[in-house]
């Protein structure tokens, strides 16, 4: 669900050898290539490269398509809990708006380590205040994204919104963050604010099926069901169990899910819970002693 606040105007033996020695090299830089894929974390790997890659909020996504096509993209407040395709939506935004000209053309902070005020009246004013001749690009205004905004201390947000106001004609700022309430109102007022609610399991199921079939993995549908319930709506946390079952077990089955998260089985947490509704105190307590006492260590 979007909520408009405001809008504001993207080498015959020597060569037999040297060959060889060539191959070689090849060879090697092409083992280090191989290795350098297998060990990208997948949530890099398939962060969506474009809007249309983005697994949900299409309201979200189409209406900041829309004004990125129109060439009318206000500053930007995207909120909502983590793993939800806040950052994967800017960085859309911006690949769409500059091309190859992208890293040119855009400023990437992550607030909570540059939080204090030095980093917006230096490092964000310098690069806001310069305008931009960059040819290729689609918009010629800079986009200055900032994540985990919340971070920020109040007196550098109070700082940039003065930056915000003066340099509005030569940048377009995103700011990312969990908790909108942290956000000083005088920032808020100048975003268009965009809410990311938890992704609903539909899409959190069809996203990992898409990285499954491209990885060639083994998951059965319990295996899936156990990543997508433990994910609770995060996109990035099952991506991420999904790489380290599959590194700690061949088959992405529901029991290797729940023992390379450390979460108890719910079979499990079933058992225990019927011994203890219908079984006496010390009955249930033993019970459970003997037979899961690994969760109790």
């Amino acid at each position: 669900m979007a909520e408009v606040i405001s809008l504001m105007d993207i080498d015959e033996d020597d060569n037999h050898q040297k060959q060889n020695h060539s191959h070689k090299q090849n060879k090697g830089k092409s083992d280090v290539a191989a290795t350098d894929a297998k060990a990208t974390p997948w949530v890099e790997k398939y962060r969506p490269q474009s809007l249309a890659d983005v697994a949900a909020h299409r309201d979200i996504v189409d209406t900041i398509d829309r004004l990125t096509s129109e060439n009318r993209l206000p500053h930007l407040l995207l909120y909502g809990p983590p793993g939800t395709g806040k950052t994967s939506t800017i960085l859309a935004v911006a690949r769409k708006l500059y091309g190859a000209q992208y890293h040119n053309m855009i400023l990437e902070l992550n607030a909570s380590d540059d939080r204090g005020i030095d980093v917006v009246r230096q490092q964000i004013q310098d690069f806001a205040s310069t305008q931009s001749f960059s040819f290729g690009a689609k918009s010629s205004v800079k986009l200055i994204l900032l994540d985990e905004a919340d971070a920020m201390t109040k007196d550098a947000q109070f700082a940039l919104r003065r930056v915000i106001e003066k340099y509005t004609k030569n940048a377009r700022f995103a700011l990312i963050c969990n908790h909108v309430n942290k956000i000083i109102p005088a920032l808020q007022s100048r975003c268009t604010r965009f809410r990311f609610a938890p992704l609903d399991p539909i899409h959190v199921s069809e996203r990992l099926k898409h990285v499954i079939e491209a990885e060639g993995l083994d998951a059965p549908d319990s295996g899936l069901a156990a990543l997508v319930r433990l994910s609770n709506g995060d996109m990035r946390k099952a991506l991420n169990i999904l790489q380290s079952t599959h590194m700690a077990s061949q088959q992405i089955t529901e029991e290797a899910v729940y023992l390379c998260t450390g979460n108890p089985l719910p079979k499990d947490i079933e058992q225990i819970s019927y011994w203890l509704l219908n079984e006496s105190f010390m009955e249930s307590f033993t019970r459970t002693h003997l037979n899961f006492s690994e969760y109790l260590k």
